[in-house]
């Protein structure tokens, strides 16, 4: 019990200190790590693997909404282009 204390300090020592974005990685260590868990002794392999999984779901959503906002902002630039008068 006092190493997986230990290792869950660490991870969330270096987690916090290092300048890589954990975007999604502690939700999904944390919900692998249950899982694993439950399934048998298998924390620290779940909490790996959803701190992959989380990662990648977030960076997923991140550029999903960047096509979202780059879609709405041609769209507004086309109704501008659009409504402005012709001139001769």
């Amino acid at each position: 019990m006092k190493i997986k204390l230990i290792s869950l300090a660490l991870a969330m020592s270096m987690a916090s200190v290092s300048g890589v974005s954990s975007a999604g990685c502690l939700k999904g260590a944390l919900v692998g790590g249950v899982a694993g868990h439950v399934a048998g002794r298998h924390g620290l392999a779940g909490a790996a693997a959803g701190c992959a999984v989380g990662h990648h779901m977030s960076k997923k959503k991140q550029r999903e909404q960047a096509a979202q906002q780059q879609a709405a902002a041609q769209a507004q630039a086309n109704a501008q282009a659009q409504a402005a008068p012709k001139k001769k």
